[in-house]
C-alpha cells in the first residue's frame, strides 16, 4: 500500500504526519524546537536544530505507525512563510534562521512607503512590504550584520531550506517566493529593478532555481536517509508555503470558498485567475494550481495569541488537568461556553507578536474590571482573535464579485467546538473543517499524490483526499452583539494609535 508524507513546519513545531490514497490520516509525530527571543522584536531558531528535528519526526512517524520506508511514496514539504533561512559560503547555516513573525525590520517597510519605493515594488510584485518578508530582513541584515550577509550563498525560505538537506538540491518554490517581495508575478521570475529598488541586488546569485510545488524537485541523498529513516531516492515534491498546503487540503480548488487559518497567524485567503491590483488587499502570489494566484490578508494576530494565555496564565491548571487524566482543551473550551458572549468582557487586542494595524501596536487586555475572571479573558483572547479574522475578510471582501459559500477552516481553532461556532457567529458565514488534524501536512501529501501520478491531476487529488465536515452554521441571534463588541474592538485600535510608537521606544532601552 502507498502512503504519501507531508512535513509542516511552524514557527517553533515541527509536523510528520502519513497519509493513504484516501487521504485518511494514519500517523502523526511532532517535536518542538526553541524559539530564540534574544530583543524585544526578535524571533529565530536553530536551522541545524530544526533539521535535526525534521529528521527526528519523520523517523517517529515511521516507528509509530510501523510502515515501512518502502511503502512511501514521496515526501511533501510546507513551511511557514516570510522569515529567512540562509546558507552559507562554508556550507554551513550563515546564522539563526529568522522566524515569520520577527519585526526586527519594522522601521525598513516605513520607510519604503514613505518614499514611494513600495508602489513601485507593488507594481511589480503585486504585494505590499512586511517587516517580516525576505526583503526587508536582508536589507536590515546589509545595514546590520554585514559580515552574515556577505557570506550568504542560498537565500532559503523556512521549507526550502528543510528540502535542501534533505536532496542536497537548491530550489525555490514558486508559492513562498511570489510571496516574499523577490518575484515579478507578471512574468513569474525574479526581478532586477525590485531587488534594486530595495537595496539588495548584489544578493541575486544567491537566489536558487525556481521551481513549482507539485514537481518532483529533488530525492533524498543517501546521507539524509541515514538521519531520517526514509529510503534513498525517494522522491520529494516542491512542497508548499504553509498557507498555499492548509488551502489546497481544505479543498480550496475554486474561487467559491475562503480559507481562514488560526494558527500563529492570521491568514485570510481565496484564490482567482486574476491577481488584485487595486492595493484593496495586501498580498497576491502565486498558487499551488499554477492557473490561479492567492489572495491573502495576515497578520500574526490569531492562535498563538491563545497560547501564550495558556502557557502564561493557566499553567498549573493544564498541570492540573493532565495530570488528572482531563482534556486540558475541553476545560478550557466549557469556559467560552459558561461565558457566553451577550456577557461584557474586556477587548483582547491580539498584538502579542505583531500587528495588523500599527508596526509597533501590543497586545493589549481593554476594560478589565474586579468581576473579571481568567474565564472572561479566556473569551476576550477568543473573541478578540476572531475579530482580527473579521477585519483582515472585510479587506478580501471587498475584491470579490460574489458571495462566499463557506469558510473552510484550518489551524488550532477548528478542532474546538465552541471556537468553529465562534467563528461563525463573528463572520455570520457557514464555517467548514476536514477531517484530518494537519491539514498542511495533508495538502502536502496531495501535491505528492498527484506529483508521483496516482492521481491525474490536484482536482482529482484534493475530490478524493479531502473529507469536509458537516457544516456548523452561523446563529443569527448572537450577531447584532457580536457587531457591537467588533465595532468596539476597532474604536479601541483607533484610539490607542498614538500610543504604540513611544511604547516602542521604551522597549527598545
Amino acid at each position: 500500500m502507498k502512503y504519501y508524507l507531508g512535513l509542516d513546519n511552524g514557527g517553533t513545531t515541527t509536523k510528520a504526519a502519513l497519509f493513504d490514497a484516501d487521504g485518511s490520516e494514519v500517523g502523526i509525530f511532532s517535536k518542538d524546537t526553541a524559539m530564540i527571543a534574544s530583543r524585544p522584536g526578535y524571533t529565530e531558531r536553530d536551522m541545524e536544530e530544526m533539521w535535526d528535528a525534521n529528521c527526528a519526526v519523520m523517523k517517529g512517524v515511521l516507528n509509530v505507525t510501523g510502515i515501512s520506508p518502502d511503502d512511501v511514496a514521496g515526501v511533501g514539504i510546507c513551511g511557514h512563510g516570510k522569515g529567512l533561512y540562509l546558507w552559507g559560503k562554508d556550507n554551513a547555516p550563515v546564522r539563526y534562521g529568522i522566524i515569520s513573525t520577527d519585526n526586527r525590520a519594522y522601521e525598513y517597510p516605513i520607510k519604503w512607503a514613505q518614499d514611494g519605493t513600495e508602489q513601485k515594488a507593488f507594481e511589480i510584485s503585486c504585494q505590499r512590504i512586511m517587516a517580516c518578508q525576505p526583503v526587508a530582513l536582508l536589507a536590515w541584515l546589509k545595514d546590520n550584520e554585514p559580515k552574515s550577509y556577505a557570506d550568504i550563498k542560498y537565500v532559503f525560505e523556512c521549507k526550502d531550506y528543510v528540502r535542501f538537506r534533505l536532496t542536497g538540491e537548491a530550489r525555490a518554490e514558486y508559492t513562498d517566493y511570489s510571496g516574499a517581495n523577490l518575484l515579478n508575478l507578471h512574468t513569474r521570475d525574479y526581478d532586477d529593478d525590485l531587488l534594486t529598488l530595495f537595496g539588495i541586488s548584489e544578493i541575486k546569485e544567491a537566489l536558487p532555481p525556481l521551481c513549482s510545488a507539485t514537481e518532483i524537485a529533488g530525492f533524498v541523498t543517501v546521507e539524509a536517509a541515514a538521519k531520517c529513516g526514509l529510503n534513498a531516492g525517494t522522491p520529494v515534491i516542491g512542497g508548499m508555503f504553509d498557507i498555499d498546503a492548509c488551502a489546497l487540503g481544505t479543498g480550496i480548488i475554486d474561487e467559491d470558498n475562503l480559507c481562514m487559518i488560526a494558527g500563529t497567524w492570521s491568514i485570510n485567503e481565496y484564490i482567482r485567475k486574476e491577481p488584485v491590483l487595486d492595493g484593496s488587499v495586501a498580498m497576491n502570489s502565486l498558487y499551488a494550481i499554477p492557473e490561479y494566484y492567492l489572495i491573502e490578508e495576515s497578520s500574526p494576530t490569531s492562535a498563538g495569541n491563545n497560547a501564550w494565555y495558556i502557557n502564561q496564565i493557566l499553567p498549573e491548571l493544564k498541570e492540573t488537568v493532565v495530570a488528572s487524566g482531563g482534556n486540558f482543551y475541553d476545560e478550557i473550551n466549557g469556559w467560552i461556553d459558561e461565558i457566553g458572549p451577550n456577557t461584557f468582557v474586556p477587548i483582547f487586542l491580539p498584538f502579542l507578536m505583531a500587528s495588523n494595524v500599527h508596526p509597533n501596536a501590543k497586545g493589549s487586555f481593554i476594560g478589565i474590571t474586579m468581576n473579571h475572571s481568567r474565564k472572561h479573558l479566556l473569551r476576550s483572547v477568543y473573541e478578540g482573535i476572531c475579530f482580527s479574522h473579521r477585519m483582515h475578510a472585510e479587506r478580501l471582501m471587498q475584491s470579490r464579485s460574489t458571495d462566499v459559500k463557506a469558510i473552510r477552516l484550518a489551524g488550532g481553532a477548528a478542532h474546538s467546538r465552541e471556537w468553529t461556532q465562534m467563528f461563525a457567529d463573528v463572520m455570520q458565514i457557514p464555517i467548514e473543517t476536514v477531517e484530518a488534524n494537519e491539514t498542511g501536512a495533508l495538502g502536502c501529501a496531495i501535491g505528492v499524490a498527484a506529483a508521483v501520478g496516482d492521481y491525474a491531476s490536484l482536482d482529482e487529488a484534493v475530490a478524493r483526499m479531502c473529507k469536509i465536515s458537516k457544516r456548523v452554521m452561523p446563529n443569527p441571534m448572537v450577531k447584532e452583539i457580536y457587531d457591537k463588541k467588533y465595532t468596539l474592538y476597532k474604536k479601541v485600535i483607533d484610539g490607542l494609535d498614538g500610543v504604540w510608537n513611544e511604547m516602542q521606544m521604551m522597549a527598545e532601552q
